[in-house]
């Protein structure tokens, strides 16, 4: 289990989100908050590795300030919707439009992933679908009101307001709150097997 891999090391977790934060205490692992301010603009490539580009980004930046002993991790979360990423609204009017573009549609949430130990590196991405349910007028006004969209990737969070206009989740519910648990698990047994031979 993660909290036994992960006992007797320095943890380092690269983020300020809450969620990422709760998420962490929920599976028992103790980790000290260094959050990695970057800019992290929207270019070309795929969501996927723009995901990863800006986790691996975040590690590296944190990993140059602590032991190299330490467990740092670092992921990013993009909500996109044929391929077109929404990134955190910039204003109110930024947020309506992001959710009108996900009400009645399906988009797909990104989260990259990227631990470093020991100077190894392990970087992937979860991937997950959400089915948004038809958006009146004014219920997009209505949740932009409750202020949740504002500082969420894609506009919404689905752990609190916005869970109520989610009809369906293929794939990990964790990547959407904008940590894949179980990927995490998976990343984190490899790197520490590769550290172990």
């Amino acid at each position: 289990m993660i909290h036994e891999l992960l006992h007797n090391k320095k943890v380092i977790l690269a983020s300020a989100s809450p969620r990422r934060k709760e998420l962490f205490a929920l599976l028992g692992i103790n980790a000290y908050i260094i959050p990695a301010e970057i800019a992290e603009p929207i270019n070309g490539e795929e969501p996927q590795v723009q995901a990863m580009q800006n986790a691996l980004r975040k590690a590296e930046i944190v990993k140059n300030k602590v032991d190299k002993d330490a467990v740092v991790i670092a992921a990013d979360t993009l909500v996109a919707i044929d391929n077109h990423i929404l990134g955190k609204p910039l204003n109110q009017k930024e947020a309506s439009r992001y959710l009108r573009l996900l009400s009645g549609n399906t988009h797909s949430v990104y989260t990259g992933i990227c631990i470093f130990y020991n100077e190894i590196a392990n970087i992937n991405y979860e991937q997950t679908l959400v089915h948004f349910a038809e958006l009146t007028e004014l219920e997009i006004k209505s949740y932009i009101e409750t202020g949740e969209p504002m500082d969420k990737a894609g506009a919404y969070g689905i752990q609190g307001y916005g869970a109520q206009f989610i009809t369906a989740v293929d794939g990990c519910y964790y990547n959407v709150m904008g940590f894949p648990v179980r990927k995490f698990y998976e990343m984190l047994n490899a790197i520490l097997e590769k550290e172990e031979k």
